[in-house]
């Protein structure tokens, strides 16, 4: 499959979607850490300032590794940022930071699609490692039944990318709200900060449609197999 011009079809679409998805965050991020806050206020503590506003006092907020390595863990209760936005005071790390929270928010008030996607966590992450062995072998044994079934395991993927639409913009949403209530920035900064995420949550739509193309060509070329 790795030949075929069929899938050249469809992944070449997702593939370019991606890229400048990734390229457009990280010019906008760069953007936006060079610009200060008003308040000097970094991206801990932001997100303190969030959780403090909404009443959660049980979220940890902790450093880690890696360029926009940043997430909310619900198992854990913990939200971890990235250098670049733990200990900085520009737009950017405030939006991040802020749209992290908004994930502890989510999980906070049992927003449904954040749940969906917490449960949705282990079943995409087997079925999307079965899937590609058993689409394999369906190639290789020509056989249409079998890449078939692992269109079905990998549709589970598709499904876990979809979800990921409203949790993410729901987050951002929440984020460019509670930044400002809050005393985070003003009404002009939002506006900054909130680029930074329209610009993240572009990627989450990349690699949705660059997941259901794919599932699009597992099933076409499982029904041309059946029709030979």
């Amino acid at each position: 499959m790795f030949f075929d011009p069929l899938y050249l079809l469809f992944a070449i679409p997702g593939l370019i979607l991606a890229g400048l998805a990734s390229m457009y965050t990280h010019t906008t991020f760069s953007e936006y850490s060079d610009k200060r806050s008003n308040s000097g206020i970094t991206g801990a503590e932001a997100a303190a300032m969030m959780l403090r506003r909404a009443g959660i006092t049980d979220v940890t907020i902790e450093r880690v590794d890696g360029f926009l390595s940043d997430h909310y863990d619900p198992t854990s209760r913990t939200l971890r940022l990235s250098s670049k936005v733990y200990g900085e005071d520009s737009l950017a790390a405030i939006g991040v930071a802020c749209h992290e929270a908004g994930h502890a928010l989510q999980h906070a008030s049992g927003y449904g699609p954040l749940n969906l996607r917490s449960a949705l966590v282990p079943v995409t992450n087997i079925s999307s490692f079965l899937s590609y062995g058993v689409i394999l072998l369906g190639f290789l044994f020509q056989s249409s039944g079998m890449v078939m079934f692992g269109a079905v395991l990998f549709s589970a993927a598709v499904v876990f990318a979809i979800v990921t639409l409203p949790v993410e913009w729901d987050a951002s949403a929440r984020a460019k709200k509670m930044m400002v209530t809050a005393g985070i920035v003003s009404e002009y900064e939002r506006d900054g900060a909130g680029r930074v995420l329209n610009a993240a949550f572009l990627t989450y739509v990349a690699a949705a449609l660059s997941s259901l193309l794919t599932l699009l060509y597992y099933l076409l070329r499982a029904s041309m197999m059946n029709r030979d």
